[in-house]
């Protein structure tokens, strides 16, 4: 069911229907990212790296060997820092297009179906800031056991797998069901949404791919809702005609 939904999902993704909320969606999401490396850039050659120099000893400008080294160590940390951020800075831009996603993907794969109904602004809004605040911390969490030699890879799938996986499924119920017992849904399948979370956050961490994550996780996560809900509906069916 999981590999089904994620092969649904890419297909989504290079589907006709999906070229404008695609384009929209990758675009502002690089447009963030290019503006949040030269702010980040900024900040840090205005107030961090003169800070950094001083440590640096007066030396002959034939040994200034020392800044070429500190400054490529300061452009690999900045690096690094940019790529953690991948992960918050899609999430934000997910929460502002998911439903849009979940239109495309209902209208093009599910027609004979019920649309879903898109949650209202403050509370997509509000959605999205606490599950911006949740990757974030969740991220930190990582970066802290990244130093733990054996848990370091580990923790990026496990945490990750958990908070996409359930944020991308509540969100995806919640279209069709109460908050309330959209997290009730998530929870009796908790283990399939874990698992499905897995396949997000390996596809989070592939370069470059990782852009259209929101796009890939929504999509998936609808499909995933969808076939879980008929196949609820078969057996709740089933059970009816046993009695």
């Amino acid at each position: 069911m999981i590999i089904h939904a994620a092969r649904l999902s890419i297909d989504n993704l290079f589907a006709a229907e999906t070229r404008k909320v695609f384009c929209k969606v990758l675009g502002i999401t690089v447009l963030a990212l290019i503006a949040l490396w030269f702010a980040v850039r900024g900040v840090f050659v205005a107030f961090v790296w003169p800070w950094l120099q001083s440590f640096v000893p007066p030396v002959p400008d034939w040994t200034n060997w020392l800044t070429f080294v500190l400054a490529l160590l300061v452009g690999f940390g900045l690096a690094l820092g940019l790529a953690l951020l991948i992960s918050p800075v899609t999430a934000l831009v997910a929460g502002l297009f998911l439903d849009e996603v979940a239109d495309v993907v209902e209208k093009r794969d599910y027609p004979a179906d019920a649309p879903g109904t898109a949650l209202p602004f403050l509370q997509a809004l509000k959605g999205s800031l606490r599950f911006l605040g949740i990757v974030i911390v969740g991220n930190l969490i990582a970066l802290i056991l990244l130093f733990v030699p054996g848990v370091n890879l580990v923790a990026f799938f496990l945490v990750n797998g958990y908070l996409l996986g359930r944020e991308f499924f509540e969100f995806a119920a919640m279209r069709f069901r109460s908050p309330e017992e959209a997290r009730r849904f998530r929870a009796k399948y908790a283990m399939t949404v874990f698992l499905a979370g897995l396949v997000i956050a390996a596809f989070l961490a592939i370069p470059i791919v990782n852009l259209l994550t929101p796009l890939f996780a929504a999509g998936m996560m609808v499909h995933l809702h969808k076939l879980m809900t008929a196949r609820e509906a078969a057996s709740a069916g089933g059970n009816r005609l046993r009695r």
